[in-house]
């Protein structure tokens, strides 16, 4: 079995009911290291809100990255495919008109997944795989957006 058709199956399986299917909130934090939450043992900095989403959720407790670069990694986690299998290996330049450096659309997403699934899916926060109109993280599968294209302080319009 291929990933996407891993992804698809599990996106589409109903875990709970016949009729229903888990919430899925993937956080993504960039420059975040393992030891900065309070579920992971921090009492610098007190984290009770992702405490409660990780007491009554599903942690991933063995994960690393695959690029130094966000973007790439980004890249990796919306394909769940490594992103030097398709050429996506830095961060694109905030740029509307570069047509190439993005997530290529030829890759499917994990959200074009989950909607196909019948899951209502969402960003919030930074996109940063392309400012292209093509690259949209509304036409990569998200129905619903309120962030950043680039890597900056640039709200979507």
């Amino acid at each position: 079995m291929t990933r996407r058709e891993l992804l698809s199956a599990t996106a589409a399986a109903p875990l709970l009911a016949a009729d229903r299917k888990p919430n899925i909130i993937l956080i993504l934090a960039d420059d975040l290291g393992n030891a900065d939450l309070g579920f992971q043992g921090c009492r610098d900095i007190p984290t009770p809100n992702l405490d409660r989403l990780a007491a009554g959720g599903i942690r991933c407790t063995n994960g690393y990255v695959s690029h130094p670069f966000c973007s790439p990694t980004r890249a990796g986690i919306m394909t769940g495919r490594y992103q030097q299998r398709f050429g996506h290996e830095n961060n694109p330049t905030y740029s509307p008109r570069e047509e190439v450096a993005g997530l290529p659309v030829s890759e499917t997403t994990l959200p074009q997944l989950l909607a196909d699934a019948g899951y209502a899916t969402g960003l919030v926060g930074k996109w940063h795989l392309g400012a292209a109109p093509k690259f949209h993280p509304m036409k990569r599968g998200f129905k619903e957006m309120f962030g950043f294209l680039g890597c900056a302080n640039r709200r979507h319009p």
